[in-house]
């Protein structure tokens, strides 16, 4: 521990550097577009308070295995459907596109819709997929 500390000291413009880039980063990821969950807190929200799954990967992919009771609304799509989801407003949402990287968009759109509970499927259908669970085909 006196080693790190006696770093820190001797090395002021690198741990600076560091703590600035680590804020930066937590500060991008808090406004990504909803808090990430996993495959087993999806499960739970869906359980527990009804969440809506929205997976948000082209209709291909969608037909190729999706979650249970998922609704599709592809990406490209969802700022003209976005008016098909009002009635979930106040219940939680989780987003789910393929590996993660489509979903924090879609959840900027949505929380500009007034959506107040959007969430992400850490990892997107790949993780669900890697964890075990169920794809529902067609």
């Amino acid at each position: 521990m006196d080693r790190v500390i006696e770093f820190a000291m001797s090395h002021m413009a690198l741990v600076g550097s560091f703590v600035a880039l680590l804020a930066a980063f937590l500060f991008l990821e808090s406004r990504r577009g909803g808090k990430g969950v996993s495959s087993q807190q999806l499960t739970n929200l869906v359980n527990s308070q009804g969440a809506l799954v929205l997976d948000v990967r082209d209709r291909k992919e969608f037909g190729l295995g999706h979650i249970t009771e998922s609704k599709n609304i592809p990406f490209v799509k969802l700022e003209d459907r976005v008016s098909e989801l009002n009635s979930h407003k106040d219940a939680p949402i989780v987003l789910v596109c393929k590996m993660g990287q489509h979903s924090g968009a879609a959840g900027k759109i949505l929380t500009k819709h007034g959506f107040k509970d959007v969430r992400r499927l850490t990892g997107g259908i790949a993780t669900w997929s890697a964890d075990s669970l169920p794809l529902i085909k067609g």
